[in-house]
């Protein structure tokens, strides 16, 4: 985890940005519920603290990615001031698919279809935009909270997505993506491709029914969904199931039950009142100017990067 300058609750973030309350933790600092000053709306931002160049690299790649779709979390804006850099995206309160496998185990074979069906529609958007997303698992796919009115899955997190076979996002020996999701060639170093994305599926549907993450999984079990997952799942890329699309048609031609899915709650509660602050309007104008000043420095920084773009 890379070390992230404190932030104070009520800090204003280049004159937009007003945080709240801190929600969680990721690969580059902090997540916290925010208020957007411009529109008044609740947003989730990331905050980029102390970075090296291959981390503002990662963030900016993650700010350039722009896919409307009703199952994925894309960013919406960015901002900077002085050291921080944020990243502001939809917030997302009920948690991710991860948290529902800890509380409730596996999943019965509707809700699991159900799940899979959300996300290979994310993916064949994102795949239609010419990015492979690379880090698929289930702390990457946020949920609505619905409450007892069925899941709705949000993909999210694209730090370390890259344009289709983009040899400048690869790193051999090394691998980008998570132990366990990664499909062998990606694990080897191959260019991005969207197939490897769809092998990171066989597996989160492998975690869905049977609870085990990958270190545990074995042999496929006798299921609904097994002829998905074994499409999704065969090692070598030529012969695994193409595209998003495909397997949407497959999937969509099991004989599945209705789902029986477990609630999915608000986990962040209502969001903390904000405290008033001295200062006039000419104040805040003024941080504003001061955040436009900050960001230009940063964009131009990220220019000279984007010359010789490190993943």
């Amino acid at each position: 985890m890379p070390a992230v300058a404190p932030v104070r609750t009520s800090a204003v973030v280049a004159g937009r940005y007003v945080l709240l309350d801190q929600i969680g933790t990721g690969g580059m600092g902090s997540v916290w519920r925010a208020r957007d000053a411009r529109t008044g709306c609740l947003v989730a931002v990331k905050v980029l603290g102390r970075h090296s160049s291959a981390l503002l690299a990662r963030f900016v790649r993650e700010q350039a990615v722009r896919v409307r779709h009703p199952h994925v979390v894309a960013p919406q804006g960015w901002a900077a001031e002085d050291d921080l850099v944020v990243l502001a995206m939809e917030l997302v309160a009920g948690g991710s698919v991860a948290d529902l496998l800890r509380e409730h185990g596996p999943l019965d074979a509707g809700t699991a279809g159900l799940l899979l069906e959300q996300l290979l529609s994310g993916l064949a958007a994102v795949h239609a935009a010419g990015l492979v997303h690379r880090d698929v698992k289930p702390a990457n796919l946020l949920l609505e909270a619905t409450g007892e009115a069925g899941p709705h899955l949000r993909l999210g997190d694209f730090g370390v997505a890259a344009p289709v076979a983009d040899r400048r996002f690869t790193t051999v020996p090394g691998a980008i993506g998570t132990d366990g999701y990664m499909a062998p060639e990606q694990a080897r170093g191959a260019p991005p491709e969207p197939t490897q994305d769809l092998y990171a599926v066989g597996r989160v549907a492998l975690e869905l029914v049977t609870g085990l993450p990958p270190a545990w999984q074995r042999e496929i079990p006798s299921h609904p969904l097994r002829p998905l997952v074994e499409r999704l799942l065969v090692r070598d890329p030529e012969q695994r199931i193409a595209t998003a699309d495909a397997a949407l048609r497959l999937l969509r031609r099991l004989p599945l039950p209705p789902a029986v899915p477990p609630p999915v709650p608000d986990r962040l509660g209502p969001a903390p009142r904000q405290r008033r602050t001295g200062g006039s309007g000419a104040g805040v104008e003024w941080a504003a100017w001061l955040g436009v000043a900050a960001l230009c420095g940063v964009v131009a920084g990220c220019l000279c990067l984007l010359l010789g773009w490190a993943p």
